[in-house]
C-alpha cells in the first residue's frame, strides 16, 4: 500500500529548529516526486519545499528560502525538511505528498497524489 508519514513535529520557541521526516511505503523516495506542504487555520494550504526524483532538484517558497532545507536518504527511504529561524508564522500542520510521473516536483499542492496526515508544528514568539 502506498502511503506516506511525517513526524519530528513538535511546540519550539521563535528561532528555534526542528527537522520532519517523510517516511514512504510501497514506493521509493527517489522514484518519485515529493514535497512538503503546510496548512494553518484561515489560510491557504501553502507549498513549502520538493524535491524532484531523479536529480533531486528542489524549489523552494520564498517564505521559507534561506531557512529550510529538504533532502533525502534513500537508504532508509526518507524525505526531510529542515527548518531553522523558526518563526510563528510558520505554525501549521505539515504534510508530505508524492507523486510519479512529471518533469519536476512543484510547490503546487494540485500535482501531488499520495498524502500523508501531517505533523503539527508550533511556533510561539
Amino acid at each position: 500500500q502506498f502511503k506516506v508519514v511525517e513526524s519530528g513535529g513538535d511546540s519550539v520557541q521563535a528561532g528555534g529548529s526542528l527537522r520532519l521526516a517523510c517516511a514512504a511505503y510501497g514506493f521509493r523516495v527517489d522514484d518519485y516526486h515529493v514535497g512538503w506542504f503546510r496548512e494553518a487555520p484561515g489560510k491557504e494550504r501553502e507549498g513549502v519545499a520538493c524535491i524532484s526524483f531523479d536529480r533531486g532538484n528542489k524549489q523552494y517558497a520564498e517564505s521559507v528560502k534561506g531557512r529550510v532545507t529538504i533532502s533525502r536518504d534513500n537508504a532508509k527511504n526518507e524525505v526531510y525538511l529542515q527548518m531553522t529561524g523558526l518563526k510563528p508564522e510558520d505554525t501549521g500542520l505539515y504534510h508530505c505528498a508524492a507523486v510519479w510521473g512529471g518533469d519536476a516536483c512543484s510547490t503546487s499542492a494540485t500535482m501531488y497524489e499520495y498524502w500523508g496526515l501531517g505533523t503539527q508544528v508550533t511556533v510561539s514568539s
